[in-house]
């Protein structure tokens, strides 16, 4: 069964026919995200393109890097690559990514979602030609990028290369001119399904940048001393003169820079953040079920069908359903609890201990500071205390002489 299509560059057959599977990495996507958004940023010249580096066993195709592309225009006005810089990039990332061995399996760039455009074809036939006949082309679609849809597909499409026959319009009928030999081919590009693997690496920097990105905040910089207009210079001549910022009553600019918090504190909050809103949801839902069983007919928990034939009280709809779901869960909670139990209470009670002995280590130093601080401000008071006792009886000395005098 064929598939109309709007696109002539688009093969009418179904993806399924070929067999071939895709397999997609993660760290594909940060990097041709982060491709997209360096040159919107910098307002670079040129097209978004790049190379998809991976494995082909079998029919299945795996895309694990990916790296960008300089391109130049020929002399026909076509976008093409330039092959000496390419040539020397590729043969880089094949020697870092040597075991195993990577090599290219196809390229991306920025795509409507229609599908390729025919200013792609000169790229495209220079990969299949150069490097890879089977190459993959990945389209990304930066107007679905936006779209914060829950449970929305990824902004982009696999397309592999499918060499069809063209028929004219007026010979897909049942009627056909017999002509000798094979019709030319034209280069289509199919729609080919794929499917997200993630490696325990790539785990750990997707953990990384979904923690980096939930607590980033703008830090704007600090103002500078801005200097009065006409280089006005202080009487002494020593330095110019500057124009402070007025300070806001009650405020200290001390206290003020003592509360930036710095990368570590802001990921610890976000991370101590999301477990309390974890155990408050938890919470949340245990206490729907206690309500939800609360509310049962009395007549569930005793045997007594009494408050079923007289309908007396506000009770709840009776779901078997859920009575099994909330039964299941009961019945698990005893693989949740560890089998040494008496080890693990041990442990929880040892650090439970750490944490109560460093809470009283930290209430001694601070009454050790409260004291030191104290025995500061006692000498200071006796110090003066004694200097003026002492001016004191130096005056009496001096007064008695000048009345004997």
């Amino acid at each position: 069964m064929e598939i109309a299509t709007a696109n002539p560059l688009l093969s009418t057959q179904k993806s399924s026919d070929s067999g071939l599977q895709a397999v997609l990495h993660p760290l594909v996507l940060l990097t041709i995200s982060d491709y997209i958004t360096r040159h919107a940023l910098r307002q670079q010249p040129g097209p978004v393109v790049g190379a998809l580096i991976g494995q082909q066993n079998g029919r299945e195709v795996t895309i694990e890097h990916a790296f960008e592309c300089a391109t130049l225009v020929n002399n026909d006005d076509e976008v093409i690559i330039d092959d000496t810089w390419f040539e020397q990039r590729l043969g880089q990332m094949k020697t870092i990514h040597s075991s195993p061995q990577l090599d290219l399996v196809g390229w991306y760039t920025l795509l409507p979602r229609s599908g390729p455009t025919p200013s792609i074809l000169s790229i495209h036939h220079w990969i299949l030609a150069a490097h890879n006949e089977s190459s993959l082309l990945l389209g990304f679609h930066p107007e679905e990028s936006v779209k914060h849809n829950a449970g929305s597909r990824l902004p982009l499409t696999i397309y592999e290369s499918n060499y069809e026959a063209e028929e004219s319009k007026t010979e897909q009928g049942e009627d056909k001119e017999m002509r000798d030999g094979e019709p030319p081919l034209k280069l289509k590009f199919r729609e080919l399904s794929y499917s997200v693997e993630t490696g325990e690496a790539e785990m750990i920097s997707m953990d990384f940048v979904a923690r980096g990105a939930g607590n980033a905040t703008a830090i704007e910089p600090r103002e500078q001393k801005t200097v009065m207009p006409g280089n006005i210079d202080d009487p002494k001549g020593k330095r110019k003169m500057e124009v402070m910022e007025p300070v806001v009553a009650g405020s200290n600019p001390a206290e003020s820079e003592e509360h930036v918090l710095s990368r570590e504190d802001e990921e610890m909050i976000a991370a101590l953040t999301a477990k309390a809103n974890s155990v408050k949801m938890l919470q949340s839902r245990i206490k729907l079920l206690q309500t939800y069983l609360e509310r049962l007919p009395s007549s569930y928990l005793t045997g007594d069908d009494t408050t079923m034939v007289t309908g007396e009280g506000d009770y709840t709809v009776l779901s078997h359903t859920i009575l099994r779901s909330i039964q299941a869960l009961v019945n698990r909670l005893s693989l949740v609890v560890p089998s040494a139990t008496e080890a693990y209470e041990q442990e929880m009670l040892s650090e439970a201990n750490d944490v109560h002995l460093m809470e009283l280590l930290n209430n001694v130093l601070q009454s050790t500071a409260d004291i030191r601080g104290l025995g500061k401000k006692y000498n200071i008071v006796e110090t003066t205390r004694g200097q003026n006792k002492k001016h004191a009886d130096d005056s009496k000395v001096l007064g008695s002489r000048f009345a004997e005098v």
